[in-house]
C-alpha cells in the first residue's frame, strides 16, 4: 500500500508516524512545499522575541531523522500542483531540482494547512506574515536591524503573542483591530481585562479601526490617523488552503474548509484531509466549524491512520479549547461563548466567579475571573472563559474535561480536586462554579448580568453595594447606596422593599446579602 501525504507539520506528520507504527510495510511518502516538515509553529512568536534563541529548538524532526526512525520518504521543497482522482495520481514540482514528477497513490492524505488572510489594502505586500519557519527567519532578520516602530494588523492569538514579543525587544508597537475587541472567542466583559493588560504594557491598541493603506514607513487608518511602521505584520487570521481540493472536485463545506466525515474522509473514498484546511464538527451541535489548533490536527492525523489500517476509532467532535499568554495574563476558552449561545437562540444562564488561584491566606494568591455559559433546560455547560495571572490553565482544562465527560454545571461542585494551600482552595474555583450554578438554576439566588444594570436602574431598581465604606469610597456604581453586609439588619429601614440589585467585590458577600434580604421578605 502506498500512502501519499500532502503537507507535514501537526496533522500530516501525526498521520505518517501513526501509519508506520501500525504498518511496517506501507510505503509512506510525505510531500512538503516548504523547507521544513515538522516544526513548532506555535513557538514562532517567541523566536522573534528572543525567548527561544536557537532556530533548531523549533525543528522537531527532519527528513533525515524521520527516515532513520520510521523509514518515511519525506520530500521538502516539493509542491503538489494537481490531483488526478480518476488515475489516483498526483503531480508535483521539486523546487530544489526544478523538475516535475507524478506519483500514484492508494490512499491520499491532504494536510495543506491554512494561508494567512491578505486583504486587498494598498501596500499590503509590504506586510510580513508569521506562519512558517521561512516567515520567522525573514521577520527575525528585519528585527535584527533594530526597527523603531511596528504595526500589527489583527488582534487574534498570533497578533497579540507577537505584540508581546516585540515589546520584549523594546520596539514601540501598535495593534490595529477592525472590530471593537481583540480575541473574538472572548465575550466583551472578559476581554476588557485583556485590553487593559495590552495598554498597560504601552501597546498602542486601536479598536474599531480599519487599515486603509500601508505606506513605506507608516500605516494609514480609515479615520486618517497615520502610525509609524518600520515593520508591518498582517495577523488578520487564516483561511483554509483548499485550492488542490477544489481542483480535485472534493466537497467544500459551508465554512470554506474541506468537508470531511467523522473519520476525516473527504467526498472521495480514497482521500482524507486533516488540520487547518478542514472543517471540524462542533461538539455542541455538530455544525461545521473552523478550528486551526495543533492538538486537533494531531488527533485527526491519528484518526486517519487508524481508519486506513482498519482500527476501531472513537469519533470525537471538537470543542475548541485554547489558551494564550498575553504579557502577564493567561487567557483561556473552551466551547461556545455567550455571543454564539445568544445567536443560536438558546435559553441559557451565565455564571461569573472571581476567585483566587489558591488559598487566600497562603502568600502569592492571584485573582482570576471565570465565566461559564449554561443551558437553562439541560444544565449542560456550553462554554467557559477564564482570565488571570495564575491557575487559569488548570481550571479551563478541568472544565473542558467535565464538558467532554457530559457533567452538568451543578456537578462541578462534586469534583474531588487536589487541594493544598499552595495549589488551590478547599472549595476549588471549579467547585464554586458548580455551587453558584446550582443556586442560579434552582432560583435560590436570582442574578442579573452587568449589561442589564443600567436598564434596570432606569426602571426603578436600586443598587445596594454591600462592601465596606472604604471599598465603596474607592469606586462604585453611580447612584448606588452603601450598606455593609454586616450592617444590613440594623439599617434595614434604608433598604427599599422592592427592586434591589445587590453588588459587592467578587460576589460572595452579594450572595449572602441577597439571601438575607430575600429571607426578610425583600425582592433582591
Amino acid at each position: 500500500m502506498r500512502v501519499v501525504i500532502i503537507g507535514g507539520v501537526a496533522g500530516g506528520m501525526s498521520a505518517a508516524a501513526r501509519l508506520r507504527r501500525l504498518d511496517a510495510k506501507a510505503e509512506i511518502i510525505v510531500l512538503e512545499r516548504s523547507g521544513n516538515v515538522s516544526y513548532a509553529n506555535c513557538g514562532l512568536p517567541y523566536y522573534v522575541g528572543g525567548l527561544i534563541q536557537n532556530e533548531e529548538s523549533l525543528l522537531l524532526q527532519t527528513p533525515q531523522s524521520l527516515h532513520k526512525r520510521f523509514r518515511l520518504d519525506v520530500r521538502v521543497n516539493t509542491e503538489v500542483v494537481e490531483i488526478n482522482t480518476s488515475k489516483k495520481e498526483i503531480t508535483a514540482v521539486d523546487h530544489g531540482k526544478n523538475s516535475q514528477f507524478s506519483l500514484s497513490y492508494d490512499k491520499l492524505i491532504l494536510s495543506p494547512g491554512a494561508a494567512p488572510v491578505r486583504p486587498n489594502i494598498p501596500g499590503i505586500e509590504r506586510a510580513l506574515s508569521l506562519r512558517t519557519v521561512e516567515d520567522v527567519k525573514a521577520m527575525a532578520q528585519i528585527m535584527s536591524t533594530n526597527p523603531k516602530s511596528a504595526v500589527i494588523i489583527g488582534g487574534g492569538f498570533i497578533g497579540l503573542e507577537l505584540a508581546e514579543n516585540l515589546v520584549h525587544k523594546r520596539i514601540p508597537t501598535a495593534v490595529i483591530e477592525a472590530t471593537e475587541q481583540v480575541m473574538a472567542p472572548l465575550d466583551s466583559e472578559m476581554v476588557s481585562f485583556v485590553h487593559n493588560e495590552i495598554r498597560k504594557h504601552e501597546v498602542d491598541l486601536r479598536l474599531g479601526s480599519a487599515v486603509a493603506q500601508v505606506k513605506a514607513d507608516s500605516v494609514v487608518l480609515a479615520n486618517g490617523d497615520e502610525i509609524p511602521a518600520d515593520v508591518v505584520v498582517a495577523a488578520i487570521g487564516v483561511k483554509p488552503e483548499t485550492t488542490l481540493a477544489i481542483n480535485a472536485g472534493l466537497k467544500i463545506g459551508p465554512r470554506g474548509g474541506i468537508a470531511v466525515d467523522e473519520y476525516n474522509l473527504t467526498s472521495n473514498p480514497d482521500i482524507y484531509a486533516v488540520g487547518d484546511a478542514t472543517e471540524k464538527h462542533d461538539a455542541l451541535d455538530n455544525s461545521a466549524t473552523l478550528i486551526p489548533l495543533a492538538n486537533i490536527a494531531n488527533r485527526h492525523g491519528r484518526v486517519v491512520a487508524d481508519h486506513i489500517c482498519g482500527k476501531k476509532i472513537r469519533t470525537v467532535a471538537s470543542q475548541a479549547t485554547a489558551i494564550v499568554k498575553i504579557f502577564d495574563l493567561t487567557v483561556a476558552t473552551t466551547g461556545w461563548n455567550e455571543k454564539k449561545a445568544k445567536a443560536a437562540g438558546l435559553d441559557y444562564v451565565v455564571v461569573h466567579s472571581h476567585p483566587s488561584h489558591h488559598a487566600g491566606y497562603y502568600p502569592g494568591a492571584q485573582g482570576m475571573s471565570i465565566k461559564i455559559i449554561v443551558d437553562k433546560r439541560t444544565q449542560e455547560i456550553l462554554g467557559a472563559q477564564a482570565v488571570g495571572r495564575e491557575g487559569v490553565d488548570k481550571r479551563i482544562d478541568v472544565i473542558a474535561t467535565a464538558m467532554r465527560g457530559g457533567l452538568t454545571a451543578p456537578e462541578l461542585a462534586d469534583l474531588e480536586l487536589a487541594y493544598a494551600p499552595p495549589y488551590g482552595s478547599a472549595k476549588d474555583p471549579v467547585n464554586m462554579l458548580g455551587y453558584i450554578s446550582e443556586n442560579v438554576l434552582n432560583g435560590v439566588t436570582p442574578t442579573v448580568q452587568w449589561s442589564e444594570v443600567n436598564s434596570l436602574v432606569s426602571q426603578g431598581w436600586t443598587v445596594v453595594d454591600v462592601r465596606s465604606k472604604g471599598e465603596f469610597d474607592r469606586g462604585h456604581i453611580p447612584n448606588s447606596i452603601n450598606i455593609s453586609i454586616d450592617e444590613i439588619r440594623e439599617r434595614i429601614n434604608e433598604v427599599p422593599k422592592e427592586k434591589i440589585l445587590v453588588t459587592c467585590q467578587v460576589g460572595q458577600r452579594g450572595h449572602a446579602a441577597t439571601r438575607l434580604l430575600r429571607e426578610m421578605g425583600y425582592n433582591a
